[in-house]
């Protein structure tokens, strides 16, 4: 699976960190960062819920 982020939407509000902390991190300058380039399916469930959880819809998931 991959993850795209619109970062022009993205404001780091750190709703994705909270639901996948293993493929999002927000900076210490509220910055998002993807930790990963291909997630493993085990992570499906939390992936989903960081995309559904984003207040401006700036995640989205392919595969």
């Amino acid at each position: 699976m991959k993850v795209i982020v619109d970062y022009d939407l993205c404001e780091a509000n750190a709703l994705c960190m909270e639901a996948c902390p293993k493929v999002f991190r927000v900076e210490d300058d509220d910055t998002l960062t993807v930790l990963m380039d291909e997630v493993p399916e085990d992570l499906r469930t939390n992936l989903q819920e960081a995309e559904r959880l984003c207040p401006r819809q700036a995640i989205r998931v392919e595969g």
